[in-house]
């Protein structure tokens, strides 16, 4: 898989976008937050979407090196290779109102 094809993976998913987007200015991050946007969400949909942080998202985010999970401390930092995603994130935020609702 080509670099560019790791870069859109890992922004096509709302909740992975999110992340990597509100990572552009706070750092570290809980591992246990939930990146909804604007979505309200009953706390059942919330618990699923935490699950899917924990078992999908973030390990795939790691695995590119975008962040750094710390599981004992429950938290999430950026990666060595977060720098590389970085423009493209800061595309989508300058961008934002060009996007689709609920895109971020």
């Amino acid at each position: 898989m080509s670099k560019l094809d790791g870069f859109f993976r890992s922004i096509a998913n709302a909740q992975r976008r999110r992340l990597l987007v509100h990572m552009l200015s706070h750092n570290p991050e809980d591992e246990s937050k939930v990146y909804t946007g604007d979505i309200e969400k009953s706390d059942e949909e919330l618990s699923i979407l935490l699950v899917q942080m924990e078992q999908t998202h973030l390990p795939l985010l790691e695995d590119y090196g975008f962040i750094n999970w710390d599981r004992k401390n429950h938290e999430v930092t950026k990666g060595p290779q977060f720098d590389e995603i970085r423009p493209l994130l800061e595309m989508i935020v300058n961008h934002r109102d060009e996007l689709p609702d609920n895109w971020l």
